[in-house]
């Protein structure tokens, strides 16, 4: 009885190990921002009463896509995170999954959550999807090897879920969903460029050709991200403007403009130069600038929903 009873609880502890790593497959940071920005979208743009069940359609569909993407990038990326002191223990690079059953998961998941946006809300959605889904595998994951320039190109398919949250709700396109990929845009740089600060050791080792590896002062991303935070805060300000939000979200989001402004005005300032100290500084200011990003977003995709017009 007692050895049947462990050999439960032996099977109970590798299925949930073996869940536990598709979860991490699919990116769950990074995809349950696409989700949420994705809801805020649709909830802006709805008109008269709340479509609950499209709702969840939008969420499901939106959370497969994402995550049948980071699958798939995983798998093209296996041999670099293998590399990778960040990501060597990833369930690929670290032997827990076999590259075979990595794709055939984010085929799978990928075409469903097409599949799922395409149906059960509209055709324009689901196409939004599948550009998302291919501008981030095709083009921004092999150019990250390529040039600097990938990082913008990878802007794109990070800042879409917004639009896709819209086009959902309203199957159609105008200036407002827009202006939510102008704030997911502009976010995003300050974002990845503090990671890849933080981890440009890492990326050098695995080969990656972004500009923190090209950039050893930090001058160059400091100037990057500084700009960006600069075009953050008119880019958050125009919901307001077109309608979209009150005048609480407009307060709320200057303020929260300034303050992300402010990380990257320190991280500026130090970069640069050469000696020890200030580079020490660097460091410090992009680990808050990107601890900073991960509360900017959320923060303001809240108070955007709640001062909804």
């Amino acid at each position: 009885m007692n050895g049947d009873v462990k050999a439960l609880e032996d099977i109970n502890i590798r299925v949930r190990a073996r869940i536990l790593d598709y979860i991490e497959l699919m990116k769950p940071e990074l995809t349950g921002l696409s989700v949420l920005t994705t809801l805020c979208g649709f909830y802006l743009a709805t008109t008269g009463r709340f479509n609950y069940w499209l709702f969840f359609h939008t969420a499901i569909g939106t959370l497969l896509v994402g995550g049948g993407a980071g699958a798939l990038n995983k798998y093209i990326e296996r041999a670099y995170d293998a590399l990778m002191k960040r990501t060597e223990h990833r369930p690929l690079p670290s032997g827990r999954m076999t590259p075979l059953d990595v794709l055939i998961f984010g085929i799978s998941v990928s075409l469903i959550g097409i599949l799922e946006l395409s149906i059960f809300t509209n055709l324009l959605t689901g196409f939004l999807a599948v550009l998302t889904w291919t501008t981030y595998l095709f083009l921004y994951t092999p150019l990250k090897r390529v040039t600097p320039f990938s990082t913008i190109i990878g802007g794109i398919p990070g800042a879409l879920p917004p639009v896709m949250g819209w086009t959902a709700a309203r199957n159609e396109l105008s200036l407002q969903p827009w202006v939510l990929f102008a704030i997911l845009f502009c976010w995003q740089m300050p974002h990845f460029f503090s990671l890849a600060w933080m981890y440009r050791k890492d990326y050098a080792r695995a080969g990656f050709k972004i500009l923190t590896v090209m950039d050893p002062s930090g001058e160059r991303t400091s100037r990057m991200i500084l700009g960006y935070c600069i075009g953050l805060i008119p880019s958050s300000l125009a919901p307001t403007l077109l309608g979209m939000t009150g005048t609480f979200s407009i307060v709320s989001a200057f303020a929260l403009g300034v303050g992300f402004l402010y990380f990257g005005i320190l991280l500026l300032k130090f970069s640069g130069r050469s000696e020890p100290e200030a580079l020490g500084k660097v460091n410090f200011y992009s680990r808050r600038m990107f601890f900073a990003s991960l509360l900017y977003l959320p923060i303001l995709m809240i108070i955007l929903t709640l001062d909804k017009v």
